[in-house]
C-alpha cells in the first residue's frame, strides 16, 4: 500500500485496517491539510464535481484524500463514516477520468469495515500531476493549507512554465541520444529514440539490477515480461514489430549501467557491419544506475523493394507505437523493482522524416502523406498511476502530433486509450 503524509511527525503513514483508521482518529493525528483531506462519498452529480474539484487541486502537488472519515463541526475532531464500498473506486476514478480537464489517474486502495457489510473506506493517492495545472468548469484548482482555492492566472503561467522546463530537460537528453547516434552515417533509414529518466530518483536507484553479477538475467526477465503482458497485447491488438526488445539479446557493461542490444551494435555502440541481410536493423536498450531508460532503434522505415528500382524508405508508423508502449511497460517494471513510486521524464524522437511516407498495414499501397520535417521530438511527464492504469494517454501524449501528421492516429486508437 501507498504511504500517507500526516505531518513530519508522521510521513508515512501506512493504513490497513478500520483499527488503524480509528485509532488515528483517536490520536487527533487527521486534520485536513495541503496533502490531506476527509470526506463522505459522493452521491450527486453536485458532489461529483466537488470531488473533482478536489482531486485536481491535489494534482499540483500530491496528496491524498480519504473517504469513509468525516468532520464533527461541534467537536473539531474526526470520526469514522464508512460507506457503501460496492462500485465507490470505480466511481472515483470515472470521475477523475471524465471531470478533470486533462484527465487524472489516481490511486485507489479500499479498507473493509470489521462490520462485514460491505461498506468501509476508500484511500485516494492523487499524484503530483506532470500535466497539472487541471480544469474543472474551466477553472483552475490549487490546494491552500486547509482547502482547495482557484488559482490565479499569475500561479497557472508558473506552472505551466515549470512544466515546459521540465519537458526541456528531458529534451535535453533525447537530443544528446539522436546527436550520439552510432548509425548517423551509415544507411538511409529512419532512426526511433526514446529517453526515461525518474524526477526525482536516488544516483543510484538501479544499482540493485545495474550492479548484480545476474544483471542480464534480470533485465532479460524484465523484458519477458513486457511481451507476456496480456492487456498490453490487447491494446497493440496482437501487431508485432521487428526488430522488438527480444532481439536486443547481447549484453554490454556501459558507463554508468547496462545494455542489451542486437548483434550488430559493439559494446562501445559502434556499427559491426557484416554485409549480411538487416545487419542495419539494431535495437538497443540501456538501463543506467539512476533509473535512466534510452531506447535506439534503426528500422523506423525501410525499403519495401517491390521493385528493383524502388528505393524509397517507408515509414513504420507501427513500430513507433509499439516500441512507445513496450517501454512505458517497462519503465513501469523498473519502478516496481526498485520500490520507485516517483514521477517520469520521457521523450520520443525520430530522424531522416522528411518527405517519407507512412507504410499502410492495410493496403498494398502507402499513404500520400509525406512528413514535412527532418525531425520529431515531444516530451512529457508520467506518474506511477498512469504507467499502471493510463500508459495509451502517455503514449497519445508522446506520438499524438506524429501520427497526426501521418494521418495514422484513428489507426491505433486501442493502444492512445486506456478504456476497460
Amino acid at each position: 500500500m501507498t504511504s500517507i503524509y500526516l505531518s513530519s511527525d508522521n510521513p508515512r503513514w501506512v493504513p490497513k485496517t478500520e483499527a488503524d483508521l480509528q485509532a488515528a482518529c483517536d490520536g487527533g493525528l487527521f486534520e485536513e491539510s495541503h496533502h490531506l483531506d476527509l470526506k463522505k462519498a459522493p452521491s450527486t452529480k453536485g458532489d461529483n464535481k466537488e470531488l473533482a474539484r478536489d482531486l485536481s487541486s491535489f494534482a499540483v502537488y500530491g496528496g491524498t484524500l480519504i473517504i469513509g472519515v468525516q468532520e464533527n463541526k461541534e467537536s473539531r475532531t474526526f470520526e469514522l463514516a464508512p460507506q457503501p464500498l460496492n462500485g465507490l473506486p470505480e466511481k472515483i476514478e470515472q470521475v477523475a477520468r471524465t471531470i478533470p480537464d486533462p484527465p487524472l489517474t489516481v490511486i485507489t486502495e479500499e479498507i473493509g469495515s470489521s462490520a462485514d457489510d460491505g461498506t468501509g473506506y476508500v484511500i485516494v493517492h492523487i499524484p503530483a500531476s506532470p500535466v497539472a495545472p487541471h480544469m474543472v468548469d474551466n477553472r483552475y484548482f490549487g490546494r491552500g493549507d486547509k482547502t482547495k482555492y482557484q488559482m490565479g492566472d499569475a500561479e497557472v503561467v508558473a506552472l505551466h512554465t515549470r512544466r515546459r522546463d521540465t519537458e526541456a530537460d528531458i529534451l535535453t537528453l533525447l537530443r544528446k541520444e539522436m546527436d550520439e547516434d552510432p548509425l548517423r552515417d551509415v544507411g538511409a533509414q529512419s532512426h526511433l529514440f526514446l529517453v526515461a529518466q525518474p524526477t526525482a530518483g536516488r544516483r543510484d536507484l538501479c544499482l540493485p539490477i545495474t550492479g548484480a553479477q545476474d544483471w542480464n538475467q534480470r533485465l532479460h526477465s524484465l523484458i519477458r515480461c513486457v511481451h507476456e503482458n496480456q492487456d498490453l497485447r490487447a491494446a497493440l491488438e496482437g501487431r508485432g514489430f521487428s526488430p522488438d526488445l527480444s532481439d536486443a539479446h547481447q549484453v554490454h557493461r556501459r558507463a554508468r549501467g547496462v545494455a542489451l542490444s542486437s548483434s550488430n551494435l559493439n559494446s562501445d555502440r559502434t556499427h559491426c557491419a557484416d554485409g549480411s541481410w538487416g545487419e542495419e536493423h539494431v535495437i538497443e536498450v540501456q538501463l543506467f544506475e539512476d533509473g535512466g531508460l534510452r531506447l535506439f532503434m534503426t528500422r523506423l522505415s525501410d525499403c519495401l523493394q517491390r521493385h528493383p528500382s524502388d528505393e524509397e524508405q517507408f515509414l513504420f508508423d507501427a513500430g513507433s507505437v509499439i516500441l512507445t508502449r513496450h517501454i512505458l511497460e517497462l519503465m513501469r517494471l523498473v519502478a516496481d523493482e526498485t520500490g520507485y513510486h516517483g514521477n517520469w521524464t520521457v521523450a520520443v524522437g525520430a530522424n531522416r522524416l522528411r518527405g517519407r511516407r507512412r507504410h499502410t498495414e492495410q493496403s498494398h499501397f502507402p499513404s500520400n502523406h509525406r512528413y514535412s520535417a527532418d525531425t520529431y521530438e515531444e516530451a512529457t511527464g508520467a506518474t506511477l498511476a498512469e504507467l499502471r492504469d493510463a500508459p495509451g494517454a502517455v503514449t497519445h501524449r508522446l506520438l499524438g502530433p506524429l501520427l497526426r501528421s501521418l494521418d495514422s492516429e484513428e489507426l491505433f486508437a486501442k493502444a492512445l486509450t486506456d478504456e476497460r
